[in-house]
């Protein structure tokens, strides 16, 4: 399987989820974006576990999204993701920059978050993310929004 990161981009009409030891975190109605990475050995099946956590709400949490992906709030409509060997996913996370949950999915890397708010879809913007640095972006429609 190749190797690569990702980006899950969520759909919520605002709610409260608690978050493992983050705790309860209050959501903002709209569109949140997880950047996450797959380059470990199963590669891109992490994403694929994702989607499938998010479809069958059949596992416990693992990770930080995960409890996104079980919750009955959020909505996965797509991810963005690219192939690569790189440890990019830091970098990605930096392009989208504002809008971050302080501390989500960021617990073994010094950003300040993993997780970005928009309030509306923010497909283009993720897209020019990757491009901006330099990776060829594919989009896996999960749902309509």
């Amino acid at each position: 399987m190749d190797k690569g990161i990702y980006c899950l981009v969520f759909k919520n009409p605002g709610c409260t989820v608690r978050i493992g030891a983050l705790g309860e975190i209050g959501f903002q109605p709209g569109w949140h974006c997880y950047i996450g990475s797959a380059l470990g050995s199963g590669g891109l099946k992490r994403m694929e576990r994702h989607i499938s956590l998010a479809r069958n709400h059949d596992k416990w949490p693992k990770w930080h999204v995960d409890y996104l992906n079980t919750s009955s709030c959020f909505s996965l409509v797509y991810v963005v993701y690219a192939v690569t060997i790189e440890r990019l996913e830091c970098q990605l996370a930096c392009e989208l920059g504002d809008g971050g949950v302080l501390k989500f999915g960021s617990s073994d890397c010094t950003c300040t978050s993993h997780l970005f708010y928009r309030p509306s879809n923010p497909q283009e913007e993720i897209l020019s993310a990757f491009r901006h640095i330099r990776l060829l972006p594919n989009t896996k429609t999960i749902m309509s929004p």
